[in-house]
């Protein structure tokens, strides 16, 4: 029964959707109105009552009875779009015949309500009330002598039907209306809040970007200049004191450039077109990142996978991306000219990797003594972020390793 009417009201709403619903009703109205005049005209003509129709006689009243029916239901089709004039016309037509012949057919009643109901909604909505008055001030002026009469003819009856039901079909129309536009008022006030807020966020985005850019990356900036200007102009500086400042502006360059694509990121929405966003890499990206290692210092570069390959969680696999950039950056500094083997061991709950230079290996003095300076804290922080682990030392056999054990899903480091 339900999904019967569901149906129902659906195809009902496709029909009142098409373009030629308006004519199609307006033509069924007209034809009932029509018809229904023609018996009033021939039923006044019978019974020696009426107006004008009984004058003209029964050929005539027929045909007299017929135009005012038309002209009280064909603009609803034809006017459909301007209900205003549409409502004008049909009410005088009714009006009218109403006054002259006293015949108003159901169906031209039926195609007044609708039209005053179209006016209330898409239209004035004062003249929609006032369409009725008419009618009231026809019922009253004929309502008193047929109170004395004992007499309530049908024409007083339907003066009165129509002067009641105009103002409840205008209130409709005008009560819809008022909702539609409070919809639309209560739409525009939140896009317009969803405005703000956006417009909010990105100059508050532009401002840290500005902040970033002016005091920060200033501040970074120098650190690089000074530190390369202290290791070329200090003389007789020990090489371990120059190798330390040559890390300290490689690692504030690298900072600016950090910075900057955090920079962009924060502007995407500040100016006139988008700053493009790259995902994050990952594990996929390892051949090219390898790549890019022997085209800019000519070494020897393998990737080597054990095991079956599974899919990472994303912050696992930027976490491992990162740890083998940056031991591929410090092979390239500290071990120039080395090979170097990146391992990937994949196992059920963990991922293994293992980065190795044939390079000389650290010196004996620092051995076992690896600081921040090298960018190691940062890959230990890296695998502590994703609740894994990172050694690093001499390889056996010579050279530099780098290992760590990252799980396969991301925990949060405590």
């Amino acid at each position: 029964m339900a999904e019967w009417r569901s149906s129902l009201i659906a195809a009902a709403v496709r029909v009142a959707a098409d373009r030629r619903a308006p004519m199609a009703a307006a033509a069924v109205l007209a034809i009932t109105a029509c018809a229904q005049a023609v018996l009033v005209a021939q039923s006044q003509h019978a019974s020696g009552t009426g107006g004008l129709l009984l004058a003209a006689g029964w050929p005539l009243g027929s045909i007299v009875a017929v135009l005012p029916s038309l002209l009280g239901t064909l603009p609803l089709g034809f006017l459909w779009n301007r209900p205003a004039a549409a409502a004008l016309v049909i009410c005088t037509a009714n009006f009218l015949s109403l006054a002259a012949f006293r015949l108003l057919p159901i169906a031209a009643l039926a195609a007044q309500l609708i039209v005053i109901y179209r006016a209330g909604r898409h239209a004035s909505q004062l003249l929609a009330g006032c369409l009725a008055l008419p009618f009231l001030a026809l019922a009253l002026v004929n309502l008193g002598p047929q109170l004395e009469a004992a007499d309530w003819p049908g024409d007083t009856g339907l003066a009165i039907l129509a002067a009641g039901l105009g103002p409840v079909a205008a209130c409709a129309g005008a009560a819809l209306r008022s909702r539609s536009e409070a919809v639309q008022r209560a739409a525009a006030s939140e896009a317009f809040a969803k405005t703000l807020l956006e417009n909010t966020a990105r100059g508050e985005r532009a401002r840290i970007s500005r902040e970033l850019h002016d005091v920060v990356a200033h501040h970074v900036s120098m650190i690089a200049v000074q530190a390369e200007t202290a290791r070329l102009t200090t003389p007789g500086m020990p090489a371990a004191g120059a190798q330390r400042l040559s890390v300290i502006g490689d690692t504030a360059r690298a900072a600016l450039t950090e910075m900057r694509r955090l920079l962009g990121v924060l502007r995407e929405d500040t100016g006139p077109t988008p700053a493009d966003r790259q995902p994050q890499p990952g594990l996929a990206q390892l051949n090219e990142l390898l790549d890019e290692a022997r085209g800019v210092s000519g070494i020897g570069a393998r990737l080597i996978v054990r095991g079956w390959l599974t899919t990472l969680d994303p912050g696992v696999e930027l976490a491992a991306y990162r740890i083998v950039q940056e031991a591929l950056t410090n092979s390239r500094r500290h071990a120039p000219g080395a090979a170097v083997d990146v391992e990937l061991d994949f196992a059920d709950d963990a991922i293994q990797l293992r980065i190795r230079d044939n390079g000389p290996g650290p010196p004996a003095e620092q051995r076992g003594q690896f600081t921040a300076g090298h960018g190691l804290l940062g890959m230990r922080e890296r695998a502590a972020s994703v609740g894994g682990e990172l050694t690093i030392g001499s390889a056996p056999g010579g050279g530099f390793l780098v290992q760590a054990t990252l799980p396969a899903k991301a925990e949060v480091a405590g």
